[in-house]
């Protein structure tokens, strides 16, 4: 008999649980009825011990529907806080300065043409207004026949594209077929969707499959754009313009690379975030073939026959100054005056 109150019990306060509704605890009870779970105290009327047990158990259930008792729907008191945050620091800008957006600059392409996929980007990595390295590699593996152009903070589209690549090492390995295009985009927008765009990643994804060259555009949000040829990055309006006056269905390799090439000399000459160099890669179902430094789009000038300055050209003083006399502070600190 103690055991079957015992399971009784449980029964009875798991369904409380399961079929409680927010600000509505009549509602569980009324469902509790309809679907024959009696409360156990009428159970166990008998006996008055099981009885005052089994009331006893009813109370703390309904007490504990009474404390979980919140409004239901979405809370929105973070953004009224956050409102309310903006509006003391901006009022307060002189002791707590408000964080500022920090610019990132790139020219990424990708097209398809008749045997594959080429992409490309420029070599340009900033930090604010400080150029930070002048040959970066912005195209990174993901597999033998899929890879993946970079715009963002470097160390997030360095960090999500290693990252899938292990993956889909696992993945062959478990499968023994080569990787598809669409399966490493769909991991790579399930992780970018799972942040929230908190994520600077912004991904031009190409490569070759079974189903022929694939193109793809991932943004850090996590939504995707499936098309023949595309742009990403500060430098994307110009190199757009260069793939909407030159691109053809069914182009050759050397009309691809050409306007490809054209798309990110457009960026870099047009975009103070973008750079250095251009950087290509031709995917094609034969393999991989990177061009490193296809070309130095902004090399420094250098004169024919160098420069030359004849002798005197810079005044050179040969005056020594002594100083005679110490500045003595009367009043005040030395440092104000």
């Amino acid at each position: 008999a103690r055991v079957l109150k015992k399971v009784h019990l449980v029964y009875y306060e798991r369904n409380q649980r399961a079929l409680r509704i927010r600000g509505r605890p009549a509602l569980a009870s009324l469902a509790l009825q309809v679907r024959g779970a009696a409360p156990p105290h009428s159970l166990f009327s008998s006996h008055d011990a099981s009885t005052s047990l089994a009331q006893s158990a009813t109370e703390r259930a309904e007490e504990t529907m009474v404390h979980n008792d919140e409004p239901a729907g979405f809370s929105f008191e973070n953004t009224r806080r956050n409102e309310f945050l903006m509006k003391k620091l901006s009022s307060s800008a002189g002791e707590v300065p408000l964080p500022k957006k920090r610019k990132t600059g790139t020219t990424i392409v990708g097209v398809i043409y008749k045997d594959g996929v080429v992409l490309g980007a420029d070599t340009r990595a900033t930090e604010d207004t400080i150029v930070a390295d002048k040959n970066c590699e912005k195209i990174h593996y993901i597999a033998p026949n899929i890879y993946c152009c970079g715009a963002g903070t470097a160390a997030d589209t360095e960090s999500v594209t290693g990252l899938i690549s292990s993956q889909l090492e696992l993945h062959r390995l478990s499968t023994g077929r080569q990787s598809r295009v669409v399966t490493a985009m769909t991991m790579l927008k399930q992780m970018l969707f799972r942040y929230q765009g908190y994520i600077s990643a912004a991904l031009v994804l190409g490569g070759v499959d079974i189903s022929g060259p694939v193109l793809y555009t991932i943004w850090p949000h996590g939504s995707v754009d499936k098309l023949p040829y595309v742009t990403m990055g500060s430098g994307s309006l110009a190199a757009m313009a260069m793939f909407e006056a030159g691109y053809k269905k069914d182009m050759e390799l050397e009309e691809a690379k050409a306007l490809v090439h054209s798309a990110i000399k457009a960026g870099i000459t047009n975009d103070l975030g973008s750079g250095s160099n251009v950087d290509l890669c031709v995917i094609t179902k034969e393999g991989v073939e990177q061009f490193r430094t296809y070309e130095k789009a902004d090399a420094k000038y250098s004169k024919a026959g160098g420069f030359t300055y004849p002798r005197g050209t810079t005044a050179v003083t040969k005056e020594v100054v002594k100083l005679t006399s110490m500045v003595e502070v009367t009043e005040g600190v030395a440092m104000e005056m």
